[in-house]
């Protein structure tokens, strides 16, 4: 059997745990057959990236062994404007596709934040939307504007969430994991082309 038809043949698993990590935490997300039943954040210590990704392992293997995962989905690690932010994120993300392999998880996938966040309808801002904070922002930096726009989309994606799953919660990195996990609920096998 070819590679391509092998991975189309993957089941969904009835347990999926989704991250969303930075360099200080790790976001997740559990679904069970297509429903959330469990959410929240772990944050992690260190003097510096190479200690924090140390942590971020064995937290995540003590974690992944309790949650009992069939498998994991993180957002990828996508290139920033600062190649040190880049570099620590893939540290993170390193330790814990690690950990999630020592502890057991099989199907340990990747997506991207263009994918899930188109899913569930929120698209980079159009010009209008743009315009619009320039318009009530008047006289602002350029980064100022960048920033604002991100927290615009940050907010939108918690609003969704929260709709959608009768929940109640502000921080954007869960609401980001609850996305991924709606993505990956609803589209499965859509995660094999990334």
């Amino acid at each position: 059997m070819n590679k391509t038809k092998e991975i189309f043949n993957i089941k969904k698993p009835v347990t999926v745990l989704c991250i969303d990590a930075s360099t200080n935490s790790l976001a997740f997300s559990l679904f069970e057959k297509g429903k959330l039943v469990r959410y929240g954040k772990i944050r992690f210590v260190g003097t510096d990236s190479v200690y924090k990704a140390g942590d971020a392992g064995k937290k995540s293997i003590s974690f992944f062994k309790k949650i009992s995962a069939d498998a994991l989905v993180l957002e990828s690690v996508i290139y920033s404007t600062s190649p040190k932010t880049t570099v620590n994120l893939a540290l993170v993300q390193g330790a814990i596709v690690s950990a999630a392999q020592v502890a057991g998880i099989k199907i340990v996938k990747t997506v991207s934040p263009m994918s899930w966040q188109s899913h569930i309808d929120n698209r980079l801002l159009s010009a209008e939307e743009k315009d619009s904070i320039e318009k009530n922002n008047p006289g602002r930096s350029a980064s100022w504007y960048k920033t604002k726009q991100r927290e615009t989309r940050k907010n939108k994606t918690i609003n969704m969430v929260n709709k959608k799953y009768k929940i109640n919660i502000s921080d954007d990195d869960v609401a980001d994991a609850i996305g991924i996990g709606w993505y990956v609920s609803d589209r499965w096998n859509s995660i094999f082309n990334e």
